[in-house]
């Protein structure tokens, strides 16, 4: 029920989205654009406009560009009609051929209507495709002056005149400080206007500090608190929301505190840039130690993020919440004081700074303290985490581990690379990959707690049934996360929204394969219409399976027969539905998929073999589920069959997987094809001197008396033969399941042998006299003064004894030398 109000759902979307999306766009003014093409291009070839301004102009020419690319399916349904009135027509004359006038009119009038129409789609791919000239020159422009300015060499930070500019210009700000807060400040404010202020100022650094001095402490305590109290399944999920408290609640203090500041007044243009920067330090800080406690717990209270030694997961969380200082510090220094700081230069270029006039030699030597304590942290954290596949367990471990690994081994790498190149005065190029790769290790940080929390989640709402943490759904929504998080790392490695814009215009326009274009759209409509085709495919068969086919007359096998035909041929037009409404033209593709099927004919043969053989049995149904059976060697009941292969119960209770061209191209025995009605032969000796009439009567009694043996048609005792131990008899019956029939034989032979006994009947077992030509040649027959051997129990006198017949069987077989094969005969 629920996938046919989802089918229905997703029906009415369709209907009511393509009306809209199918309405015309409104035309652009091209007079417009080429004054604004114009502009743009002297711009561009001028070459000396600074970026700001590159930049403004390059997002106009993009809103332009969207403009024609919209404009390129004006008057698509008008177009539609026009090619359909002028196929209706007919084909062309060929050359030396004529038609008729009237047509031949017709044919002429119709070209030039559209020609007419296809006029502004030809005129906006031409405006498109100049637009796409002039944004990738300014992208050009500004990509070599990015890199220009990454790759310039700054004063080494290791020349000691450059740390006595750096030590002047730490002075320089901390007496710029001073002056704010001293007792008359650079505004003219005294300390008596800070008077009326107390009252509020008290108020915000009051709550402040009773946040960050005892609030911090409670919500880090409060995850192992409330997970005490949460099931077993739901008790990942309470530690998780609550620890988002480890960065709410400081953040909170910190605006307090911020706010108590700049209530005195007192905060003026030396100590402003540095209060606007605190709080995305604080951002940073406080994400990095929460980020610390969920990988590297130092007692996990669910499971282990990430397994590691203990003092291995110490040293990991330390390195961490080092790491986030330090960051948080240069955050501050980058937004507020330092000159520039790598890719993050255009983040902060628009903010206020200090009035300070920092020497470059000594910007030069706090960047890089700044990037050896940061690189410091990183190799320690990267040698940890490049051990995590240095286990006797490695071959068992997530992919998690092995990405992880990888990235501990290329951050030693980059933190070796980035100090030398700092030590060089290639500051700016040793930012770019400190610190973006510091934010990339955490955003992979960040999926994996974002992984195991949808993990967790489905455990919850399953209730800790059995591999729901492990499911498909949240491996799917993992995988949807890795993909959203790319714009992510592209931010974080410089790209800026212009630029991620461009991309995705890229990707829109599609790419073709074969001479078929695939874009997000072609491909998102397939999807939504394939899915509708699905969902509507399945609703059918379960009405069919649980309300229609019931009623009818047809048996199980039958049910299920028409049940996978109905799916298959469900999805085969779901499929055919989708790619027609995607535009997808595969005609482009028959050569290359004609030369493909004979590759695939001849190394997927037995697939296919399998699967038109499942077809058959579908079809035909000589074999239905519930069926007992015994084809290639194995025997049991049919649980399902597939399109490759069948599904066969043992009575073992294991799964056989039968492949379907089996099925059709050997002999199979099906036991219950028809009905359960089956015949069981059990045979029964009795020793030499036996009343046959006598055995006979008895039998017939025996299995008259059953009350699982059919008597239409009668059960039949036959007497088959005289053996050469016994008088062999047959027992014959019908049973009316034949399913049924070891326990009937096993319950027909005890009633046999109770009958027997107390009837005196003998049921023989197998006697062999041995005679020996030559008994004096074997060891110790000289010896005959012993007793003879006394006779078996129950053997009558003179009979042979048949522990001596065995025991000159196994003597004769070991003779050396026999002539006669060791069999005793002559």
């Amino acid at each position: 029920m629920a996938r046919a109000f989802l089918a229905v759902l997703l029906t009415v979307l369709i209907l009511v989205a393509s009306p809209l999306a199918a309405q015309d766009v409104p035309k652009p003014d091209f007079g417009k654009w080429e004054q604004v093409a114009q502009q743009a291009e002297t711009v561009v070839a001028d070459g000396s406009s600074n970026l700001e301004r590159l930049t403004a102009i390059r997002q106009q020419v993009f809103d332009w560009r969207r403009t024609f690319q919209q404009a390129q399916n004006v008057n698509g349904d008008r177009i539609t009609a026009v090619k359909q009135q002028i196929e209706a027509l007919g084909a062309p004359p060929k050359d030396g051929e004529t038609e008729p006038s009237d047509i031949a009119a017709r044919r002429t009038e119709l070209n030039d209507e559209l020609a007419k129409l296809q006029a502004p789609r030809q005129k906006a791919v031409e405006a498109a495709s100049r637009a796409n000239a002039i944004i990738q020159s300014i992208d050009t422009i500004r990509d070599k002056r990015k890199a220009q300015e990454l790759a310039r060499l700054s004063p080494s930070p290791l020349v000691p005149a450059n740390w006595t500019l750096a030590a002047e210009n730490a002075v320089a700000l901390f007496e710029g400080l001073l002056s704010e807060a001293g007792p008359a400040n650079e505004a003219g404010r005294t300390w008596s206007d800070l008077k009326p202020r107390l009252p509020s100022v008290a108020a915000y650094l009051v709550a402040a500090l009773v946040i960050l001095i005892f609030g911090r402490p409670w919500v880090g305590m409060l995850p192992s608190r409330l997970s005490a109290r949460a099931s077993e399944y739901s008790r990942a999920v309470v530690v998780f929301i609550t620890s988002l408290g480890q960065i709410l609640v400081p953040m909170i203090g910190t605006y307090l505190a911020i706010g108590a500041v700049k209530a005195t007044g007192l905060p003026g243009p030396w100590t402003l840039p540095i209060l606007e920067a605190v709080p995305a330090a604080a951002v940073i800080l406080f994400s990095g130690g929460w980020l610390s406690r969920q990988l590297f717990p130092q007692h996990a209270i669910a499971y282990d993020t990430i397994k590691l030694a203990d003092r291995a997961r110490d040293t990991a969380r330390h390195m961490v919440d080092f790491l986030a200082t330090v960051f948080a510090v240069h955050h501050v220094l980058a937004a507020a004081i330092l000159p520039r700081s790598g890719l993050y230069s255009s983040v902060t270029e628009n903010r206020d700074r200090v009035p300070l006039d920092l020497a470059e030699g000594g910007a030069s030597v706090f960047n890089f303290a700044l990037i050896v304590l940061a690189g410091l942290a990183l190799f320690r954290l990267g040698n940890i985490l490049r051990r995590l596949t240095r286990r006797p367990d490695a071959g068992d471990l997530v992919y998690r581990y092995r990405i992880l690994s990888w990235a501990g081994a290329l951050t030693r790498i980059i933190v070796i690379v980035a100090i030398l190149l700092g030590a060089i005065g290639f500051v700016n190029f040793a930012n770019l990959l400190i610190w973006p790769w510091s934010l990339s290790l955490a955003l992979i940080g960040v999926l994996i707690i974002l992984q195991d929390f949808i993990a967790d989640l489905f455990n919850m709402l399953k209730r800790g049934e059995e591999g729901a943490r492990e499911g498909l759904a949240p491996l799917l929504i993992g995988f949807g996360l890795v993909i959203l998080s790319i714009p992510v790392f592209l931010v974080i490695w410089g790209a800026k929204g212009t630029d991620l814009l461009e991309y995705w215009t890229r990707i829109e326009s599609g790419f073709s394969f074969g001479g078929v274009t695939l874009s997000p759209g072609t491909v998102l409509t397939f999807l939504i219409v394939f899915a509708i085709g699905y969902f509507i495919t399945r609703a059918v068969q379960g009405a069919f399976r649980n309300s229609i086919l019931p009623k009818t007359r047809l048996d199980t096998g039958g049910q299920n027969a028409v049940v996978s035909g109905l799916g298959y041929l469900g999805i085969f037009l779901a499929a055919v539905l989708a790619i027609t409404s995607a535009g997808i033209d595969l005609s482009s593709l028959a050569i290359v998929a004609g030369a493909l099927s004979v590759g695939i004919g001849f190394g997927l043969q037995n697939i296919v073999s399998n699967f038109v053989s499942g077809i058959i049995l579908l079809i035909e149904r000589p074999v239905s589920v519930g069926d007992w059976i015994s084809a290639g060697g194995q025997q049991g009941i049919v649980k399902k069959i597939s399109v490759r292969a069948t599904q066969v119960e043992t009575f073992d209770k294991t799964e056989v997987i039968v492949p379907n061209s089996d099925l059709i191209s050997q002999p199979v025995t099906n036991w219950t094809r028809h009905n359960k009605i089956g015949r069981i032969i059990i045979p029964v000796g009795v020793a030499y001197g036996s009343d046959t009439r006598k055995v006979e009567k008895i039998l017939q009694e025996i299995v008259e008396d059953h009350p699982l043996v059919a008597l239409d048609p009668a059960p039949a005792i036959l007497f088959r033969n005289l053996g050469p131990d016994s008088l062999d008899f047959e027992i014959r019956a019908i049973l009316a399941d034949v399913g049924t029939g070891l326990g009937v034989t096993s319950e027909l032979l005890h009633e046999v042998v109770r009958r027997f006994a107390e009837e005196g009947i003998e049921i023989p077992f197998a006697q062999r006299d041995i005679w020996l030509r030559n008994p004096e040649a074997l060891p110790g027959a000289a010896d005959t003064g012993g007793p003879a051997p006394s006779a078996a129990p129950g053997t009558a006198p003179g009979a042979p004894d048949p522990r001596v017949g065995k025991a000159r069987t196994e003597t004769a077989r070991d003779l050396p030398g026999d002539g006669d094969q060791g069999d005793g005969d002559r």
